[in-house]
């Protein structure tokens, strides 16, 4: 089940993640929401690939917008969190946001569809994110 808390992950901006500039590269902002995705997922004991390769679902972003409002940049200590927005029979809408040092960096919204691996067809969410109770 869904805790009405945010769940947080924490990312440390590498040199990989940067322009010329140290500055983190847009397209990142992406790569540091689907880590936190990923273990808010794994928190609850979803394993993403064992879902896969068992044929039972997957998620794939049916789509994602963000808003940046200030730069990161090389070696900063960042918090991702992960928020349910909206529900529906077969996806999820999520808020994220990446926050350096107090301040809000990028905010998202981002929908995952879940879908039956073989097909590609629509299936029911996993119960723990339809139900969306407190855990704790």
């Amino acid at each position: 089940m869904v805790s009405t808390q945010a769940f947080i992950w924490p990312v440390r901006v590498y040199y990989e993640d940067t322009d010329a500039g140290g500055i983190v590269y847009y397209a990142n902002y992406l790569k540091f929401m689907e880590r936190a995705r990923t273990e808010w997922l794994r928190n609850y004991g979803i394993d993403l690939r064992k879902l896969t390769d068992d044929g039972q679902m997957m998620f794939v972003v049916r789509s994602a917008r963000l808003d940046f409002l200030q730069p990161a940049h090389l070696g900063d200590t960042l918090e991702v969190s992960v928020e349910v927005l909206r529900r529906r029979p077969a996806s999820v809408t999520l808020h994220q946001r990446v926050v350096g040092s107090g301040e809000v960096l990028c905010t998202g919204e981002v929908r995952l569809a879940c879908i039956e691996p073989l097909s590609m067809r629509p299936r029911p969410l996993p119960p723990f994110i339809q139900e969306g109770e407190n855990t704790q």
